[in-house]
């Protein structure tokens, strides 16, 4: 999207506007991306805006691009994580302008399934520091993530670390869920858009791509088009392989 509507007081994050006239090559990654190679701005307007679009769409590194011109760590976290465990992250961050609301969030959290791993070490290091105060695992339901399955580390971080008043970004968070526990997301995403929060969410899952009123963004080659939950592939490909999952087994399998 190139343009914007009246933006509305509730959002913190406005847009996010590639500096064109700075990238020093649009012959080298990550500005070869056909996506990022024709950004001109991509406008919020809702609390809750979905990235979707293929594997090597460039929706993580838009989205890792956007946090990081935020101030949040490339590999995830809060804006005071500050651990770097191995420099993956693209330069994307540095040729992006971003407009920030009227209102300072109070709260916000980066969460990248790929690093979170890594988020979590580093919250055990932290904690391993006598002389810190309180246990940063005490904002995260006081158990170390690493303690815990992938899907309750994911989900404690959710109902836990996420206190409303905030700018959430995450990158694909239904890596570790599962289906209820997808449904159990949106209903906890409900409860911070209530408290006046804002998600912006890569992701393939049309269970979260289903949340109510939700700007839905598709990555397409070069394009960024909303799209209507319907219209994505996600949700016609799960819709008819569960509708006659027998014919499409029969196509996929050869039998």
């Amino acid at each position: 999207m190139n343009s914007s509507s009246i933006y509305s007081p509730a959002l913190y994050l406005r847009h996010a506007e590639l500096l064109r006239e700075q990238v020093p090559s649009f012959g080298t990654y990550p500005f070869k991306l056909p996506v990022v190679r024709t950004l001109q701005k991509l406008v919020f307007e809702k609390q809750v805006t979905f990235l979707v679009g293929e594997n090597g769409s460039g929706k993580s590194t838009l989205l890792e691009g956007i946090a990081a011109a935020w101030g949040f760590n490339p590999e995830g976290g809060t804006l005071n994580f500050s651990f770097n465990t191995r420099a993956s992250h693209s330069g994307l961050y540095e040729y992006l302008r971003i407009a920030r609301g009227v209102r300072r969030p109070k709260d916000g959290f980066f969460l990248r399934a790929e690093s979170y791993y890594n988020v979590a070490s580093y919250i055990d290091e932290l904690d391993e520091d006598p002389s810190a105060g309180r246990p940063v695992k005490d904002s995260y339901g006081g158990k170390s993530l690493h303690e815990q399955s992938h899907g309750e580390s994911f989900f404690a971080t959710f109902v836990h670390r996420f206190g409303g008043q905030g700018l959430y970004i995450l990158d694909e968070p239904e890596a570790a869920l599962s289906p209820v526990r997808q449904m159990s997301l949106l209903a906890r995403m409900h409860e911070l858009v209530k408290q006046h929060s804002q998600f912006i969410i890569a992701t393939h899952s049309p269970i979260l791509m289903a949340y109510p009123g939700a700007d839905i963004y598709l990555l397409e080659g070069e394009q960024i088009t909303p799209v209507a939950l319907e219209d994505t592939e996600h949700y016609s490909v799960t819709r008819a392989f569960m509708t006659d999952r027998r014919k499409m087994l029969r196509e996929l399998l050869g039998d």
